[in-house]
């Protein structure tokens, strides 16, 4: 179990404990960065409805982002931009987002906790926890952070490649993003090195 934010003593005095929850988005889709997420929450200023940023409605994580960044005391975005994703992999990718995110934030926390069940390699001890997002309050809050930043960035995008559909489908492979692939080719913001995306571009 993760420890509880609070206090600790050392040589007598008395010094915060802050942990910080981890959450990255974006491994899946066929374009765009991979984007993490650290949140040092305040146990004095708790906010409700805290879930895994999946679950929730569009219109509920909007909400919860904008009081989550008034109420945390810390939070970070880390990403991993295109071109890192096709040279050192999604995974490593999204593990060099984390640590970007961790590295961000304006307070350096005692402990982190990530969600599943990798974790980036940083000099603070960190706990992998399965299903995270549903259970730990900071680490859904970085979820929400997140996801709602990615989509946004998502968003942007569709109006510079307009025939994709990255405002609908954010990037992810759905039938609609398959078809406009194979139609108009692979974009700047595509990943090269993702199966559905190398295919096309070794046809053209």
């Amino acid at each position: 179990m993760p420890k509880k934010q609070g206090q600790g003593i050392m040589n007598n005095k008395i010094i915060p404990i802050w942990i910080a929850g981890v959450d990255e988005v974006g491994r899946g889709p066929l374009a765009g960065p991979v984007l993490a997420a650290a949140v040092i929450l305040d146990p004095n200023r708790p906010i409700e409805g805290l879930n895994d940023s999946k679950l929730l409605s569009e219109r509920k994580r909007e909400s919860l982002f904008g009081i989550i960044k008034d109420k945390a005391i810390a939070w970070s975005i880390g990403r991993a931009e295109v071109e890192e994703i096709d040279a050192i992999n999604i995974l490593q990718a999204s593990l060099l987002a984390m640590k970007r995110a961790i590295e961000g934030l304006s307070i350096m926390p005692s402990e982190v906790l990530v969600d599943g069940i990798h974790a980036p390699k940083i000099h603070i001890p960190v706990q992998t926890i399965i299903k995270g997002d549903q259970t730990v309050p900071s680490i859904s809050a970085a979820s929400i952070i997140a996801k709602v930043t990615r989509d946004s960035e998502m968003v942007a995008y569709d109006l510079e490649y307009p025939k994709y559909g990255f405002a609908e489908h954010k990037g992810y492979p759905t039938k609609a993003h398959l078809a406009a692939l194979i139609k108009y080719g692979a974009t700047s913001i595509h990943r090269k090195s993702f199966a559905p995306v190398k295919l096309v571009a070794e046809e053209c």
